[in-house]
């Protein structure tokens, strides 16, 4: 039986020692090949656009294009376009909202164990939100409180059923936790959530609560 093809990883960030540290952390993994790192955004695009990688660690803070510019441009020109994973400093740091809204997956402190890393690369190449909802309810919660509402007609193709389904993946409620309370089964509720993803073209589930939050139909604070 073949082994699948190893995980393919651009490293972006204009710090040398974090570049230089995440690849060798991550040429110890099998499954996991660094195709390139860059030192700003603008080099995260060209290099993307040369290496085809699945998944890219993409530094916020960076000069000549910033990180959520570059995730934008990574997200919406590419085809198939990466997954982004943020890279930063402080828990729930100011730009990470924007980043997510740009279209990345989740987002990471510097400090991670190794094993957190690894684990994060293979959740994300695989087509899995990052954030668990717990996380993702503290952060949205956290700086929709300050944004306004926009495109609440974005939501417009959605059943009655599916609105129910996503106002519940957006207060943090996993799968089988939706089921339950909607009296259906889990497959059912996959099946919600995949329909949700392709009517808002949301990359993931992510993307799909910072719909809902953007629309209105969830409110921080919300349970």
């Amino acid at each position: 039986m073949t082994a699948p093809a190893p995980i393919r990883v651009l490293i972006v960030d204009d710090d040398e020692i974090v570049r230089v540290a995440f690849r060798a952390l991550l040429a110890t993994r099998d499954d996991i090949m660094v195709v390139g790192t860059a030192r700003d955004g603008r080099d995260a695009v060209r290099a993307a656009g040369e290496q085809r990688p699945d998944v890219v660690l993409m530094d916020v803070r960076m000069p000549v294009l910033d990180g959520i510019a570059a995730t934008r441009l990574l997200t919406t020109t590419l085809t198939p376009a990466p997954r982004v994973v943020v890279l930063t400093t402080f828990d729930l740091d100011e730009y990470v909202y924007d980043a997510l809204s740009a279209g990345a997956s989740g987002f990471l402190l510097k400090d991670v164990p190794a094993v957190t890393l690894f684990d994060a690369v293979r959740v994300v190449a695989r087509g899995d939100a990052l954030l668990t909802p717990e996380v993702t309810r503290r952060l949205i919660d956290e700086f929709a409180r300050v944004r306004p509402r926009v495109r609440p007609d974005r939501l417009a193709q959605l059943t009655a059923r599916e609105l129910d389904v996503l106002r519940l993946l957006a207060v943090g409620h996993a799968n089988a936790e939706i089921a339950a309370l909607l009296f259906i089964s889990n497959e059912t509720v996959k099946t919600h959530v995949s329909s949700i993803l392709t009517k808002l073209r949301a990359r993931d589930r992510t993307q799909a609560v910072i719909a809902a939050y953007e629309a209105g139909l969830v409110r921080p604070g919300a349970s």
